[in-house]
């Protein structure tokens, strides 16, 4: 629980004196196409369930966190635990939220977090795709809030997003959020946790998508590949239901490749026989195990536990039928010192045809910092009453009726083209459209108006850093590369800086930073306290060795920074995001059953 007041942080960090974890899991590693056990190198199959709730309204764009439901913990992991959970995979967290208690509860019951970045308001959406400040900022939140556990698994960038021929242009977006959150987390000095990408299985696209996530540069390319596929209906068999093509297609891909979503309901109850072949000898070698779809009862029928009333869990047919199945299965691996992975070849990126239109050049990094200089270099902005909302009609008449040349704010996945401001937030990039056609009419006093929605500001004098990235920018015009990362972490804080000059205090699991009790720069009053887990359970005032004074205080500076943010809030409830089982790409319900039909169809 956060604390607001350093009397109640006090109370607070002594609590956790008698509460900390007697240790954590053993981190989960990649080596060649499999998953590994840091310490004792065994492999690591996936025995995982899809673990949250849908909105009761989706079209809200609000979530349950099952992360930061203790309660909801308490209660289900322990089922999860009967069932052979060794994973669960989680579609959305709330960042602002203390997800401390339900992470040790997993921890202690030695379940693994696989957890994706985005949330109902803030991803990628296939038909209008961004990579923008707003959600970069989202998924860095993401991984500040989970990275400091030692059970998160990894991090999937995206969901399904390019789910048809007709929307790969999509592709190079979730690929360019794929390269800046492993920047970001090697930049942040965390451990190397893993950021993939979970496909559905479109029979167009479905090799094209493997190829192009992991084509080109390692630091661009997906670090795994979770396959979500729901061809195995009733009792299938391995050729029926296509698993031994699925196998074969990946047999020489050079990253580790799961089912990140499995368990087709169109027969029931379902009988879960697929769990023999996917943990047997023929798919063992290939594949890293899977996660089923899903854990709560709900109207899509794909539920393994019913939650009533009262909060109560029951057991539906599908758990058991699953316990059954998973409790016959004992997949042997390979151990790491003896594995010589020799598929370590990147596969060749996918030609354009009529089903792939996918560039390989990426969109740029975004970097608030830019925008924010760019916002201020312009002579006339947005108004304060403009929302998000309103956005879409501004551009489309600037940039559309208008003619204006908006080059500078573009992004086309398809030709590889983006202007130098096309991942500013779209408030900033309207302030842009609007002074471009502001300077066009050759600044007229009436050019500068849209209705109300726009004002007049004086410019200002670019100098510093905002100097060098505009001119990287190419000016105003946007047509220039820019080369800086941003320096910033994802969640940045509002107002002074936080002074971090004490070193943390460390008990068992858990690490609490000695420098959230002095006092804040600028006047700003400390009110909240961040709780850090590392591995191990060493106590006193230790660091690790690897790390000098400087990387351990930009580490704790950047966690603190999220911990104490005033603005991780919830944005402005309009709903488009990429597809999650909570939601899909547009913005309306799932609906795994049609997906099943549709996709047999296709076989």
């Amino acid at each position: 629980m956060w604390v607001r007041s350093l009397a109640s942080a006090a109370l607070m960090a002594g609590s956790l004196l008698s509460t900390a974890s007697a240790a954590d899991l053993d981190p989960i590693v990649i080596k060649g196409s499999k998953f590994f056990f840091k310490s004792n190198g065994t492999q690591f199959f996936m025995k995982g369930v899809a673990y949250q709730a849908s909105p009761t309204n989706s079209t809200s764009g609000t979530f349950i966190d099952p992360l930061a439901d203790e309660a909801g913990c308490k209660r289900d992991i322990p089922l999860l635990q009967e069932l052979g959970t060794n994973t669960i995979r989680v579609y959305a967290i709330n960042t602002t939220s203390d997800h401390s208690a339900c992470m040790k509860l997993l921890n202690d019951a030695g379940i693994y977090v696989v957890s994706d970045l985005s949330e109902p308001t803030l991803s990628i959406n296939r038909n209008s795709p961004e990579w923008d400040d707003r959600i970069f900022e989202r998924y860095t939140s993401v991984v500040d809030a989970l990275a400091p556990y030692a059970n998160i698994l990894g991090f999937f960038a995206g969901n399904e997003v390019s789910n048809e021929a007709n929307n790969t242009n999509a592709s190079p977006f979730v690929k360019a959020a794929i390269r800046d959150m492993k920047a970001y987390i090697k930049k942040s000095n965390y451990r190397a946790i893993p950021v993939g990408y979970a496909t559905n299985d479109d029979q167009k696209i479905r090799s094209e998508l493997a190829d192009y996530f992991n084509c080109g540069s390692s630091s661009e390319s997906a670090d795994f590949w979770g396959y979500n596929i729901y061809s195995w209906c009733g009792n299938s068999s391995y050729t029926e239901s296509g698993y031994d093509q699925r196998t074969k297609e990946f047999e020489n891909y050079s990253i580790p490749s799961f089912f990140a979503e499995y368990g087709c309901n169109v027969v029931q109850p379902r009988v879960f026989t697929e769990v023999g072949a996917l943990y047997g000898s023929q798919m063992t070698p290939i594949f890293s195990g899977g996660i089923v779809y899903m854990y709560h009862q709900e109207a899509n029928d794909y539920g393994l536990v019913e939650i009533g009333g009262g909060g109560t869990a029951t057991k539906l047919v599908d758990y058991n039928n699953l316990k059954s199945e998973l409790a016959k299965v004992s997949p042997s691996g390979v151990q790491s010192n003896s594995y010589n992975p020799t598929n370590t070849a990147a596969r060749p990126c996918p030609t354009a045809d009529s089903n792939w239109s996918a560039s390989t050049v990426l969109p740029p990094t975004p970097n608030r910092e830019l925008c924010s200089c760019m916002v201020s270099s312009l002579g006339c902005v947005a108004a304060t009453k403009v929302q998000e909302k309103d956005t879409g009609e501004l551009f489309n008449y600037i940039c559309g009726e208008a003619k204006t040349d908006c080059t500078g704010i573009t992004a086309n996945g398809t030709t590889g083209e983006y202007g130098a401001y096309s991942m500013c937030s779209p408030l900033e990039r309207v302030s842009w459209a609007m002074n471009a056609y502001y300077t066009k009419q050759k600044k007229a006093s009436d050019s500068c108006d849209f209705d109300g929605s726009a004002k007049t500001q004086t410019p200002a004098t670019a100098s510093g850093t905002c100097k060098s990235l505009l001119s990287e920018a190419g000016g105003t015009a946007g047509t220039g590369t820019v080369t800086s990362s941003p320096n910033s972490s994802g969640t940045g804080t509002k107002g002074a800086a936080v002074g971090l000059t004490i070193p943390a205090f460390q008990v068992g699991a858990v690490k609490i930073g000695a420098g959230l009790f002095a006092a804040a720069l600028g006047g700003a009053a400390l009110s909240r306290i961040a709780l850090f887990r590392i591995s191990g359970a060493t106590i006193g005032y230790r660091y690790d060795a690897a790390l000098n004074w400087m990387e351990i205080y930009g580490q704790l500076e950047r966690q603190l920074s999220a911990a104490l943010s005033s603005e991780h809030k919830l944005p402005p409830q309009e709903l488009s995001t990429d597809v999650n089982p909570m939601t899909s790409e547009n913005g309306g319900e799932q609906s795994r059953g049609g997906e099943v039909a549709a996709m047999q169809a296709r076989m």
